[in-house]
């Protein structure tokens, strides 16, 4: 399993979200301030091998026909494929979306059968990130939108073996003989490599670390100055970006790199993990979401955390991370919902 994140608040709770993808935003409203690592919670993956992507059949889509709008997908008829059944509705013109991107995408699922819909990011307004990549996401959805275009509302159909097995999930009300129907608008695509995006900011204070500039999608150099941690929270731009932003309330995809002020010492980075990470800005450490609220998508941040707005004397179990420690972050935000 993919090691979970070191800043958030505490592990999400509950029902893996039906697209599987591992979100860390679904009860990270509710994370409480005593932090743990953990694996994050599993997701319907399977052992089988790849599907034959068929034409169908798949349920008709009865209204919202337009990419954005939310649509209404009649109940399946008849008998629905073993296979994975994949139709592209709209053909966007954007980047070619490759396994192990992050797509932040709007979705609506619901089972074959009654139709019951199990989740819909169309009536929140709030797209969901989700990576394509074994162990991230339910097989399906990883099958059937690798290779589909930013910009296309995807519809197909997930069979019991490359969605929730033999089985299903008793929380979300799937049984294991259930096949599931998806439409996926995707918005946009992240990969492993993805960085910030704007113009560096001279870095002339001596008593803040320094951070490289490099946006070639490897980890940026963090050097530690050789003076006491600042008392105080420090967030500085190392880079620009010209995007929104970011408001207390936001879900954020990021690439960071961590690392401890007294020792230089690693202990988290999403660029070992090789795939960036989404978490809501109210379930992180507090010094993550002073530091980032008020910060533009686009940018690179350099954000000095104090114990008393990170771990304290109550750091996670196996971090490398010690009582009373200042943690150091590079942070560049690629999007936000």
């Amino acid at each position: 399993m993919r090691r979970r994140s070191l800043i958030l608040a505490a592990v999400p709770a509950g029902l893996v979200t039906l697209s599987a993808c591992g979100d860390d935003k679904s009860d990270s409203s509710k994370a409480s301030d005593s932090a743990s690592p953990s694996a994050p919670a599993p997701s319907a993956t399977s052992a089988a091998p790849p599907p034959k992507i068929v034409d169908g059949p798949l349920p008709a889509i009865t209204a919202g026909a337009k990419f954005g709008q939310k649509p209404t997908i009649a109940k399946g008829t008849g008998t629905p494929s073993d296979q994975l059944a994949v139709k592209t509705l709209i053909a966007g013109s954007g980047k070619t979306v490759v396994e192990k991107d992050t797509i932040q995408a709007n979705l609506i699922g619901q089972l074959w059968d009654s139709a019951k819909v199990l989740v819909d990011t169309f009536s929140t307004n709030k797209p969901q990130f989700t990576q394509l990549a074994p162990g991230a996401s339910m097989d399906g959805i990883r099958y059937a939108l690798t290779g589909k275009k930013v910009g296309s509302r995807v519809e197909f159909s997930v069979p019991p073996t490359w969605g929730f097995g033999a089985e299903g999930n008793a929380q979300a009300g799937v049984k294991g003989t259930d096949t599931l129907v998806f439409v996926f608008d995707i918005q946009e695509a992240f990969g492993p490599k993805s960085s910030a995006k704007g113009q560096d900011v001279p870095q002339s204070d001596a008593a803040v670390p320094k951070v490289g500039t490099n946006t070639d999608g490897k980890a940026p150099s963090i050097e530690i100055p050789k003076s006491a941690a600042p008392a105080k929270l420090v967030s500085n731009y190392v880079i620009e970006g010209d995007g929104a932003p970011l408001v207390a309330a936001d879900t954020v995809l990021v690439q960071y790199k961590g690392v401890v002020w007294e020792t230089g010492k690693e202990f988290d980075s999403t660029y070992t993990r090789d795939a960036p990470t989404s978490f809501s800005l109210q379930g992180v450490v507090k010094g993550w979401a002073q530091g980032l609220t008020g910060k533009k998508v686009g940018s690179r941040v350099v954000i000095v955390v104090p114990p008393a707005l990170g771990y304290g004397d109550s750091p996670p179990s196996g971090s490398g991370i010690e009582k009373d420690s200042t943690m150091v972050f590079s942070v560049d935000i690629l999007t936000k919902v």
